[in-house]
């Protein structure tokens, strides 16, 4: 199965090794993820959604919409 991770890694022309050490773990473990023989922890899919401007929820078929939800506006 597809995953998305890898559509976005190879539409951006970057390699798993790239990605492996922007999010600090082996390119073999990013493999995994992509192959989906593991689950991403949550920190990595954050990291993820961060780095490519989406949402975790669009990462993970959540939902079809690549916009990134709005940061809310915390009033003290």
């Amino acid at each position: 199965m597809k995953t998305r991770i890898k559509d976005l890694r190879e539409d951006r022309d970057l390699t798993q090794q790239e990605l492996s050490k922007f999010l600090n773990i082996s390119q073999v473990a990013y493999s995994y993820y992509e192959l989906n023989k593991r689950n991403i922890p949550l920190e990595l899919l954050s990291k993820l959604a961060d780095f490519y401007n989406t949402s975790v929820d669009y990462l993970i078929y959540r939902t079809d919409e690549f916009k990134p939800y709005e940061k809310p506006i915390h009033n003290n």
